[in-house]
């Protein structure tokens, strides 16, 4: 599903390079890393999925955060763990991902937390392909 956006806040662009033996860096010199595939172990780099996981897991905290801000509360305390699983699939492209988010924040129940979790999830463009957990 595409989402059209109403108006842009932020627009940036990172450039790859070699592909998963290359590198990536953004148009600002702020991210600059050597990448490596995922099963393998080589010093000094990291992998794209870790690099979307980190990326999704701050987004959504953020998101998260201006959600439960409508409702009158803090979630200032909220802390967002991001899997992402690359694996096969039955289509002509023949990879994925698969993203689950586990969200904490303490002092909260979930019956109280599942609204914000579901109010944040329903305007993402891929709130088919994750599910947001809590504990």
């Amino acid at each position: 599903m595409t989402v059209p956006l109403t108006r842009s806040l932020y627009r940036t662009t990172a450039h790859a390079a070699g592909g998963r033996t290359g590198s990536v860096r953004t148009e600002d010199g702020r991210v600059d890393v050597r990448l490596a595939p995922p099963r393998k172990n080589v010093p000094g780099t990291t992998n794209p999925e870790q690099l979307f996981a980190a990326g999704f897991a701050a987004c959504f905290t953020s998101a998260l955060a201006e959600v439960a801000a409508e409702f009158g509360a803090d979630a200032s305390a909220a802390r967002v763990a991001c899997e992402v699983q690359l694996g096969t699939t039955d289509t002509p492209a023949g990879y994925g991902l698969a993203v689950a988010l586990t969200v904490s924040l303490p002092g909260w129940r979930a019956a109280d937390l599942q609204p914000l979790l579901h109010r944040g999830t329903r305007s993402a463009p891929t709130r088919r392909q994750y599910a947001a957990t809590y504990r």
